[in-house]
């Protein structure tokens, strides 16, 4: 029983070790802020990503558009760690509930005709499969730009 016990405890704390770990590791710009348009994607499925004919144009102006994509990922907890919504390149980090693994979404606006197409690139930093959460993230912050 005594064995359980201990057990049990080392793996509560290696959970909560690890969770302080995922929460608390940086994510410089350096590294993180990509361009969409030129990006390589990774080997793994952790990722999504829209560019040139894939990726969503919106009838609205670049700024209008980064405005509004800021407020979208701000109310989801995200961190920009990088560019600025009114030159219309930035990328995010947020972090899941649970654990804190980090996810970057860089974004790049781009003029076109009828409005402006979203060039969006959303990974996880750490693991394999992100079990849909990068490709859900880019399809809800669509949806929502695609509403009033």
């Amino acid at each position: 029983m005594r064995i359980l016990l201990i057990l049990a405890l080392l793996t509560l704390a290696g959970v909560i070790g690890a969770a302080v770990f995922f929460r608390s590791v940086s994510m410089p710009p350096e590294v993180w802020d990509v361009d969409p348009a030129r990006v390589t994607p990774p080997a793994s499925p952790n990722f999504a990503l829209l560019r040139g004919a894939e990726a969503p144009v919106f009838d609205m102006a670049p700024d209008a558009l980064g405005l509004r994509i800021e407020a979208i990922a701000l109310a989801e907890g995200a961190e920009r760690i990088a560019g600025d919504p009114a030159l219309g390149q930035m990328t995010y980090v947020l972090r899941s509930r649970l654990m804190g693994f980090p996810d970057a979404v860089s974004i790049r606006l781009v003029p076109v005709e009828g409005g402006t197409r979203m060039e969006i690139f959303s990974r996880s930093r750490f693991g394999y499969s992100d079990m849909g959460v990068n490709g859900a993230r880019v399809a809800r912050w669509s949806a929502a730009l695609s509403g009033p």
